[in-house]
C-alpha cells in the first residue's frame, strides 16, 4: 500500500512545488513508484514537469467532479517511475462547486483509494492556503511535509498549518503526522540563514530533515525547461540536495 504525503505550507514562495517535482524525482530514481498530484490550480508542478495547463482535458479537476476517472487522469513523465495527475485552473471551481455539500473534504480521498496500492509515495502538491483544497489533501494523506524557507518570518503563520493539521486529526484523519520538516532556499554564506536553521531545528527537534536544500540557480531554472532539477543538471547543488532528502526519507 502507497504511502501518500502532502506537501504544505500556507506561504507561497517557500519551495513546495519545488520539492514536490525534485523529491518526486529522486524517489523515481530511486526505482520507487512515484505519482505526482498537482492540487493548485496554479498547475505550477504541471507547467515545470512540461506539460501544457491550457490544453490538458483530464486533470484533477476532471477527477474531483466525476468527469473521468482518477487513472485515466494519469500521464507518464521522462522518468519511468514518475508519473503526474496533471492540474489546471479549472480546479479553482473546486471549493466553490462544493462548498455546501457535505463530505466534501473527503473527496480527494476517494478518488485515490482505487490507485494507492499502484505506487510507493504519492505526493500531493497543495495550494499555498489553508482552503477546502488543502483540507482535501490533509485528509486524503498519511503525512505532511512542511517545506520552511531559511528567511526572517519563516516560521510566520506556521500556527496557522498547526491547528489546521490538529483539526484535520481530531475531525477527519486521526492517523495523520508531520512527515517532516525541510529547510528551503538555505544560503550558507549569511548569518541569518544559519540563525533561522538553529530556529527551526530548536522548535521543531527531529522532525528537520538533516538534508537542506540550498538556494540554487540550476534549480531555479529548471522548471521553465519543464524538468526536474535531476533531468536538467543531475550535477547541480540542488539535484543532489534533493536526491540526499530522498534517501534520507527511505532511511538510507
Amino acid at each position: 500500500m502507497g504511502k501518500i504525503i502532502t506537501i504544505a505550507n500556507q506561504k507561497g514562495g517557500v519551495g513546495k512545488t519545488t520539492t514536490a517535482i525534485n523529491l518526486g524525482a529522486s524517489l523515481a530514481i530511486a526505482e520507487k513508484r512515484i505519482l505526482l498530484l498537482d492540487l493548485d490550480p496554479q498547475a505550477n508542478s504541471t507547467t515545470g514537469m512540461g506539460l501544457d495547463r491550457t490544453i490538458i482535458e483530464k486533470d484533477i479537476y476532471s477527477v474531483l467532479s466525476d468527469k473521468c476517472s482518477v487513472s485515466d487522469s494519469i500521464v507518464d513523465t521522462e522518468l519511468p517511475f514518475f508519473k503526474i495527475i496533471p492540474s489546471s485552473r479549472n480546479l479553482a471551481r473546486f471549493e466553490m462547486e462544493v462548498s455546501e455539500f457535505d463530505g466534501n473534504h473527503l473527496y480527494l480521498k476517494n478518488s485515490l483509494e482505487d490507485i494507492k496500492s499502484e505506487f510507493d509515495f504519492i505526493i500531493i502538491d497543495s495550494p499555498p492556503s489553508l482552503g477546502l483544497l488543502t483540507i482535501n489533501s490533509l485528509t486524503a494523506c498519511d503525512s505532511v511535509l512542511i517545506p520552511i524557507q531559511s528567511e526572517y518570518y519563516a516560521l510566520e503563520g506556521l500556527s496557522d498549518l498547526n491547528d489546521t493539521i490538529e483539526r484535520i486529526k481530531d475531525n477527519f484523519n486521526k492517523d495523520l503526522e508531520i512527515e517532516g520538516i525541510l529547510i528551503t532556499m538555505f544560503d550558507e554564506r549569511t548569518n541569518l540563514s544559519r540563525q533561522v536553521e538553529e530556529e527551526i531545528r530548536a522548535f521543531f527537534k527531529a522532525k528537520v530533515y538533516k538534508s537542506i536544500i540550498p538556494r540554487n540557480v540550476r534549480l531555479s531554472e529548471a522548471p521553465s525547461f519543464g524538468k526536474p532539477i535531476q533531468l536538467y543538471e543531475i550535477k547541480s547543488a540542488g539535484s543532489k540536495a534533493y536526491m540526499a532528502l530522498a534517501k534520507e526519507m527511505l532511511g538510507q
